[in-house]
């Protein structure tokens, strides 16, 4: 299976439907569209190391969840981060593909994953108008948030998370991988009482109170990485016989 063959799949299996008006995802930099994919590198983020790892590695692809080029380059020149990045791909030959709020919103992606690992039941699409980014549940039984939020960062592997309590108990559960502090209104239209994302904001925080909703803060990283995972899968489903291999992206961590 070659470059070109795997992007078709994994555009059918992910389709741009979902995506956000103006995301900008897809087959991001493809020096040989022809090149046999044999090994590829699948991390949330294509940083530096990624990259690194991709060449030093002999890698013929990287697959992300965020996209290698958010806005539009001025210039190709080493000067510029990200076009420093992909004139080191390019050399290398070596072809990237993301797939951004799409892999939020689809079916199995970032945000059922992140509903099962919570285990909630009964879990259905939310969001904003006709952005349906996130999944809203029920807990198996009412929860005080401290012990709900316990299992957060254990599901999560994450070393900490935020927690502000608006005093109501868990049971209804919205959630949003990645930023998600523009879907509180949304989730409280819902009807959840609590709100897990990986990104909210100090503002929205010191609210929920007035919000009249819970809100748990678990990291953009801890919440969106899991879906490497279903990536890995994915590609394997394309062709068996092609090896993936996971990095982990991000290097933050508490002292």
């Amino acid at each position: 299976m070659n470059i070109r063959e795997l992007y078709c799949y994994l555009d059918k299996a992910i389709p741009p439907s979902y995506s956000v008006e103006g995301d900008r995802d897809g087959l991001e930099v493809c020096p040989d569209p022809d090149r046999e994919v044999r090994r590829v590198l699948v991390a949330l983020d294509v940083t530096r190391e990624v990259t690194d790892e991709a060449i030093e590695g002999d890698f013929d692809l990287i697959v992300s969840h965020h996209p290698l080029v958010y806005k539009p380059l001025g210039s190709i020149t080493p000067d510029d981060g990200v076009a420093a990045k992909v004139i080191c791909l390019v050399g290398a030959g070596i072809s990237v593909m993301s797939f951004h709020t799409r892999l939020d919103a689809v079916p199995g992606g970032v945000n059922d994953i992140l509903a099962g690992l919570l285990g909630l039941c009964d879990v259905v699409p939310f969001g904003r108008t006709a952005e349906l980014l996130g999944r809203i549940g029920k807990t198996r039984q009412a929860l005080e948030l401290g012990v709900f939020a316990g299992r957060v960062k254990q599901a999560l592997a994450a070393p900490a998370v935020l927690v502000s309590d608006c005093g109501l108990e868990v049971s209804k559960v919205a959630v949003l991988g990645g930023g998600g502090g523009d879907y509180i209104s949304a989730a409280v239209a819902a009807g959840a009482d609590t709100f897990v994302s990986g990104r909210i904001g100090y503002h929205e925080m010191t609210a929920a109170g007035e919000l009249g909703i819970n809100l748990i803060e678990a990291g953009h990283f801890y919440t969106e990485n899991p879906v490497c995972d279903y990536l890995a899968e994915l590609i394997t489903q394309a062709d068996s016989k092609i090896e993936t291999v996971y990095m982990k992206s991000c290097r933050l961590g508490l002292l």
